[in-house]
């Protein structure tokens, strides 16, 4: 029972370590000239390659029926999750280091928070301690976001010991001095986590409604591959552009990518927010800021800035007092103490059914 219990947190980490190594190697493939729209179109197609015979294989005798309404949430997860974020993200780790990438995605509980107000899936009360920390917590996570997007700071004096791997200094060695842009990094990841937080709540929906994790999740990759296919040949005409031949670290990021960061991220994500909800899985997007900076700075000769790890630690310092808000509120609605009971029942009083 405990390690039934457990097992959506173990996922979750795997998960999150999983797309650290994703940043980096997306990272070293463009820095290698790969286009990120054509990184984005091999993901998506190969998660779709990836997930299509699974979901037949294993769904297709207990499938339920898909309905207009149904096939129409599955299409905007495919353009908000497979789409619009994955391109937003990957282009937006073009112009900005790995770990500023990182480190902005953390901005997804702000937003799923945010957004779970404004649609009454969370209630929030100013007279209670849980109320005031989430609502704190957002803050602090928005205005960490802000610093790492203006301000860079000094370096922080930790010299510059990289690894000498060949393989990893041919591909730095290629880094354009023009691609890292101040403002438009930053402002396209916060666009991916915001892409992501609605992702999460029509997930949750289809979740619901269509009792066919691996079905749902095919048809999403499958969607939004077509839909990067198309973007990708729109903006890359040249198929030089579309070779995997020139570099392994392409074929390499694509393949990783697609296989493990969208493929199986999208079933896992979708099997816990199922099991555990949307908020406990944007719980997990600080862990792999650690593991990216780390690893950047060593196989990737990034530099880090003061701006960087201040605004990181005010990220990671708003998302666990949103996270222990949400702990302190599920405790209370367990013990229901009197002393908060006038304030919780006029609470669900003005709050409209869902």
């Amino acid at each position: 029972m405990a390690t039934s219990s457990c097992l959506p947190t173990f996922l979750m980490i795997g998960i999150q370590l999983g797309y650290a190594g994703m940043n980096l190697l997306s990272k070293a493939a463009m820095n290698n000239g790969m286009s990120p729209y054509v990184h984005v179109a091999y993901r998506q197609t190969t998660a779709a390659l990836v997930m299509c015979p699974i979901a037949y294989l294993t769904e297709r005798k207990t499938r339920p029926n898909m309905t207009l309404a149904i096939l129409f949430k599955i299409f905007l997860c495919s353009i908000l999750g497979g789409s619009i974020n994955q391109i937003t993200y990957v282009v937006g780790l073009k112009h900005c280091n790995t770990t500023v990438a990182s480190a902005l995605t953390n901005l997804t509980p702000a937003f799923t928070f945010i957004l779970a107000v404004l649609t009454r899936h969370e209630i929030v009360s100013f007279r209670r301690r849980a109320g005031i920390a989430k609502i704190l917590g957002t803050l602090l996570s928005i205005g960490g976001a802000m610093m790492l997007s203006v301000y860079h700071g000094p370096i922080v004096p930790i010299g510059q010991p990289k690894i000498h791997w060949t393989f990893l200094e041919d591909i730095t060695a290629n880094k354009s001095s023009t691609g890292q842009h101040n403002y438009l990094g930053p402002l396209l990841v916060v666009t991916s986590a915001l892409s992501w937080s609605i992702w999460s709540i029509v997930q949750t929906k289809v979740n619901l409604e269509y009792a066919a994790t691996y079905s749902s999740t095919a048809l999403m990759c499958l969607m939004s591959s077509c839909i990067c296919l198309v973007i990708g040949f729109i903006i890359d005409h040249d198929k030089s552009d579309w070779s995997l031949t020139s570099s392994g670290i392409r074929a390499i990021s694509s393949v990783y990518s697609g296989v493990f960061c969208s493929a199986l991220s999208y079933f896992v994500m979708s099997w816990c927010i199922e099991r555990k909800g949307a908020f406990f899985v944007s719980i997990f997007n600080p862990l792999p800021i650690i593991i990216v900076a780390i690893c950047s700075w060593l196989l990737l000769g990034e530099k880090i800035f003061t701006g960087t790890v201040v605004g990181s630690s005010l990220i990671i310092l708003g998302l666990f007092t949103v996270l222990w808000g949400n702990w302190f509120e599920s405790k209370q609605e367990k013990v229901w103490p009197g002393e908060h009971l006038e304030s919780r029942k006029e609470d669900l009083t003005k709050a409209s059914p869902v």
